[in-house]
């Protein structure tokens, strides 16, 4: 596929990571040469020094025979422009852009045909706030993700020392559990994925993703861990864009204490939110986090723009006896070294938002993705169609298909239904299947499983 960027920051540069992976011909454009060069010395795509709202620019990035064009400059109007001219100018098939402001986000027609005509816009911030809303319902979780509508959930939890399964093999489960239908998906022993089979023995420490329905999933994590005191009291650092969405999210089920830096965005804070504290400081200030008793939080939470203040500000609340912190981190680097250590957890913006693209990437009907690991791996939902003869999947058992090692079928979504998934489980037409992908580099062999021959009416 022949896919435009438009825009080389944290997420357009992400994107063209996961993207160039998987062998599609990507264009990068953005105004600063040294974003380029740099991802033009780690990736292999090519790089257009420009405005991505001009037409010239756009040519000369092959926007005229391109499939896809994805918008994600930190200017809303630039990438509402460039989607205009993407359209009239040269009617790119798909047109995806990224949108920050509420006004644009909430007005339908501003992306109507009649309007911009964007085929999909996202808000980074919107996502990352529900994603962080998530891990306060399940605080024993390092992530919570969901599939078909709410229906499923995969949730990844570290396991306890003395946990109910801890030592012992997964077909032990059932014994435990026996009213519960439930998938151990995957299981991550340091930076090894581990396939999990019935005899596979948990160990304290492992990474554990378990996936079954949305209303069982507190009981299969008990399995794993103890379960934490419910969250009631939150701290927040930062009142930007994902501060004030955070606060405005949860402010009416748990005490809020937002710090903010800048006494003008405080007062625009205190104008927005409804019964948030809002406090101007710098959240490293030990004096103000003892003051405000963050020793009493059940919850720290960092989402400046400075990954250093996040990460300062988490340690130090950590030490004065924050139950738990979590930190907003855009180096993907510093990710990867901060992880399970005195953070609890630490996020990417890009990995947890570069799903909501990828799903409209994906070949065949995938319309789902979620990026694990730090996007090590993947976990997607797919719908099948056709019949025995054009899909591969179709009217077959799981054992049946001819799926890569390090791919495993986790579950069904039938309807209203949820099936766990094992080896003599019969896949029809229409299904969603929930798809746990271990390693990136199969995930073409995967895709190529859902997508129906081209002779199926």
């Amino acid at each position: 596929m022949k896919i435009v960027i438009l825009g080389a920051g944290q997420v357009g540069s992400s994107v063209a990571e996961n993207l160039v992976s998987e062998a599609n011909d990507i264009t990068v454009v953005d105004i600063d040469a040294a974003r380029l060069r740099n991802l033009q010395d780690r990736l292999d795509l090519r790089t257009v020094l420009g405005s991505a709202a001009h037409p010239s620019v756009l040519v000369e990035a092959g926007i005229e025979d391109c499939d896809m064009m994805i918008a994600v400059t930190q200017s809303d109007e630039t990438n509402l422009v460039a989607c205009k001219l993407a359209q009239v100018l040269f009617n790119v098939p798909t047109r995806i852009v990224r949108l920050r402001a509420t006004d644009y986000l909430s007005n339908e027609r501003v992306l109507s045909p009649d309007c911009f005509d964007v085929d999909l816009a996202i808000c980074p911030e919107q996502i990352l706030t529900d994603y962080i809303v998530k891990l306060i319902e399940f605080p024993e979780a390092l992530q919570v993700l969901e599939f078909a509508h709410g229906k499923v959930s995969l949730v990844a939890v570290r396991a306890f020392q003395g946990g109910p399964l801890v030592g012992h093999p997964l077909k032990d489960l059932r014994k435990h559990i026996p009213s519960v239908d439930t998938r151990i998906a995957a299981i991550f022993r340091g930076d090894s994925p581990i396939l999990p089979e019935g005899d596979t023995v948990v160990q304290a420490g492992d990474e554990v993703f378990c996936l079954a329905a949305t209303q069982d999933i507190r009981q299969v994590m008990h399995e794993l861990r103890r379960m934490d005191q419910a969250v009631k009291r939150v701290m927040i650092g930062g009142g930007g864009n994902i501060g004030l969405r955070l606060a405005r999210a949860i402010e009416r089920d748990y005490a809020i204490k937002i710090i903010e830096y800048d006494k003008r965005r405080c007062e625009v804070l205190s104008t927005r939110l409804d019964r948030a504290l809002v406090l101007q400081g710098d959240l490293t200030d030990e004096g103000l986090l003892e003051a405000e008793n963050v020793s009493d939080m059940d919850l720290f939470v960092a989402v400046t723009n400075d990954d250093e203040n996040n990460i300062m500000s988490c340690l130090l609340a950590k030490r004065m006896g924050a139950r738990r912190v979590v930190a907003l981190i855009n180096r993907r680097s510093y990710v990867d070294l901060l992880q399970a250590g005195q953070i609890d957890i630490a996020i990417s913006p890009a990995q947890a938002t570069i799903g909501t693209l990828l799903a409209h990437v994906r070949r065949g009907h995938i319309t789902r993705v979620h990026s694990l690991r730090r996007g090590v791996a993947e976990a997607l939902e797919a719908v099948v169609h056709g019949d025995r003869d054009s899909c591969r999947c179709v009217g077959r058992r799981i054992e049946e298909i001819d799926l890569p090692k390090g791919a495993a079928i986790a579950a069904i979504v039938r309807g209203d239904k949820v099936i766990m998934a094992h080896h003599d489980t019969v896949v029809l037409a229409e299904d969603h299947l929930i798809v746990f992908v271990t390693d990136k580099k199969l995930l073409p062999k995967v895709e190529k499983l859902f997508e129906v021959s081209a002779g199926f009416v």
